[in-house]
């Protein structure tokens, strides 16, 4: 299964190492061709300069990334990523493909320019809730959760609540136990409810 997260300049840190981390502990307990293959994808350029000048190389770009599977969104510094039409309408293409599209932070932001969310119930980082919801009226956005689950549709809250909705997402693709023992091996206290 191959899981795609879009990382840009100033993305948040912790919004893409943390379901990085997920996926790849969660993948240890899994047999070699049950494994979740994780990567990180860029525009055009394979080094970003993501939040507080982290460097971090992506595995792939727009123009060569494996077919996906699960898209995840990573939030930050989105206010730019949100003008690039080459980008929301990559959001857009690859979401109507996959099994799954998650947002962390202030992805939603692109998810919801790209119109991948229009009406559904959403969450964002708590500090952004009120601009999500100028911004796009047409969403359902609720505080005070740590993610939110709309099927084939899940966004989580700022930063760490990230790592929340990653172990959710891997009992979701495969099951609560590998979940429950992902969360464990990471000595993460898991929100399992939202």
């Amino acid at each position: 299964m191959n899981v795609g997260i879009y990382i840009y300049d100033d993305a948040e840190v912790l919004d893409f190492s943390g379901p990085f981390e997920v996926f790849s502990v969660a993948s240890r307990f899994l047999n070699e061709d049950k494994k979740f293959n994780t990567f990180l994808i860029s525009e055009e350029k394979t080094t970003v300069i993501a939040r507080g000048g982290f460097n971090i190389n992506s595995h792939f770009t727009f123009n060569n990334h494996p077919i996906l599977d699960v898209l995840i969104v990573v939030g930050g510094v989105h206010t730019k990523e949100v003008e690039k039409p080459n980008v929301i309408n990559w959001i857009k293409k690859q979401s109507e493909s996959v099994k799954l599209t998650a947002s962390v932070c202030t992805g939603a932001f692109l998810l919801a320019q790209a119109k991948v969310i229009t009406s559904q119930v959403v969450t964002t980082h708590w500090e952004d809730i009120e601009s999500l919801k100028n911004d796009y009226p047409s969403l359902n956005v609720v505080d005070n959760v740590r993610w939110v689950d709309e099927g084939n549709i899940v966004t989580s809250a700022g930063i760490s609540a990230g790592i929340d909705m990653s172990l959710h997402l891997i009992a979701k693709l495969k099951n609560y136990k590998l979940a429950k023992q992902t969360a464990k091996q990471m000595q993460f206290d898991w929100s399992e409810n939202s």
